[in-house]
């Protein structure tokens, strides 16, 4: 037994049969609850040190961005989402206690917004009516939609305010919506990079490429279509050896993938060269590594790669140099012209419901791609570095880069 009374040990299963991983008992995460048109969104954030100062304004901003972008719908219009934090703080400061945030949707409408029985191609419709043996895809919808990730864009708002605290960066922005690609160098300054993305409504850095695709979108919105695109975010300021190759469900990179590719809509993630790697030789994929002690004091710890086809992780682990990830976002599935379908009720061909909806909402999944990152990020971090407070994590923190810098003195 361990110091947690009543519990068998990792792996060890009690009387009653049952096992107990501690490892998921503890460690910085979050749950979301909450519905399109129900009372409010939920978040709830565990395991943040004592001690952070929460951003409020910065979280909002971030959520002002997800409510932005060009090609949004009318929902926007309607909301003005603004975080009520529950519980968590004390004069703006965590005190290591779950951190519980509040969304209130202005839409509230569950019990009387109508029944949608015409399920939509591409959206959950019509396997979670399968899965809840209803004929009413609203059951589904409601909580399927994109409207959850206003909570997940405020739990990575939150983790940006802890990585913050050790000059981690991660920012968000879109590299291609519909047949519009961007050019963004992957040398750009991350703070060049924020700057282009916020100067125009594409939320991409290269500044003709976004009136090209502003265009495009006015279009998807004459043809009664919509669009999707690619969005990248990058991360910088990290340490090499945050995740694990011990076990694979600690593989930074895996994580990585799997936050963003749970986001709605997406449906492919590659991290740095990603795909292209199957195109080539070893030789043009692998990041030939040098030494300048010049730059021992930095986060990287004097460690430089002459390219990043790896994306900043090697084994499951950072390696000091950008983390770079990107995701594909399919064309919103709610088309002002529908699309063909079934009626689950009377099973006859009809055109798909049609929900508000956006033409294109890839800016802002930009942002929800940046916000997942950052959690994932810090999530690691706080496996690597600890510490009930942020003074023991800024500790540990200091020790572990004063040991790594120690390997190279001479």
């Amino acid at each position: 037994m361990n110091a947690l009374e009543g519990h068998p040990t990792f792996g060890d299963t009690g009387k009653r049969g049952r096992t107990y991983n501690l490892s998921t008992m503890a460690g910085l995460d979050y749950r979301t609850a909450g519905e399109s048109h129900g009372q409010a969104l939920i978040v709830l954030v565990e395991g943040l040190p004592a001690g952070l100062t929460l951003d409020e304004d910065a979280i909002n901003e971030a959520l002002r961005r997800r409510q932005g972008g060009y090609g949004r719908g009318g929902r926007m219009k309607i909301e003005q989402d603004r975080i009520n934090i529950l519980s968590g703080i004390r004069a703006g400061i965590t005190i290591g206690s779950p951190l519980a945030l509040q969304l209130n949707n202005k839409d509230w409408r569950i019990d009387t917004a109508p029944a949608v029985n015409r399920p939509r191609p591409g959206h959950a419709d019509y396997a979670g009516s399968m899965k809840w043996l209803t004929t009413d895809c609203r059951t589904t919808l409601e909580r399927a939609s994109a409207r959850e990730t206003a909570a997940r864009v405020t739990a990575g708002a939150v983790a940006a305010c802890l990585l913050a605290e050790f000059e981690i960066d991660v920012v968000g922005y879109v590299v291609r919506i519909g047949p519009v690609e961007a050019v963004v160098p992957h040398d750009l300054p991350i703070g060049q990079l924020r700057d282009g993305r916020d100067g125009n409504e594409a939320y991409c850095p290269d500044s003709q490429a976004a009136a090209k695709m502003i265009e495009a979108i006015r279009q998807a919105k004459t043809d009664k279509d919509t669009l999707g695109g690619v969005v990248e975010v990058r991360a910088t300021g990290l340490p090499p050896g945050v995740g694990s190759s011990v076990r694979w469900q600690d593989k930074l990179d895996g994580r990585l993938l799997g936050a963003v590719g749970s986001i709605q809509a997406f449906k492919g993630v590659e991290i740095g060269l990603g795909f292209g790697c199957g195109e080539r030789r070893g030789s043009q994929v692998h990041d030939e590594i040098d030494y300048d002690a010049a730059q021992r004091h930095t986060a990287n710890l004097g460690f430089q790669r002459r390219t990043n086809n790896a994306g900043g992780l090697e084994g499951g682990m950072t390696n000091g140099m950008p983390i770079i990830v990107r995701g594909v976002m399919k064309p919103i599935s709610t088309l002002l012209k529908g699309l063909d379908s079934v009626n689950l009720q009377t099973l006859k061909p009809e055109r798909s419901d049609y929900e508000r909806s956006d033409i294109c909402a890839v800016p802002a999944a930009s942002v929800v791609a940046e916000s997942v990152v950052a959690f994932e990020i810090a999530r690691a971090f706080m496996e690597k570095f600890g510490g009930d407070t942020l003074e023991e994590t800024r500790a540990s923190y200091s020790f572990y880069l004063d040991r790594a810098r120690a390997l190279t003195s001479s």
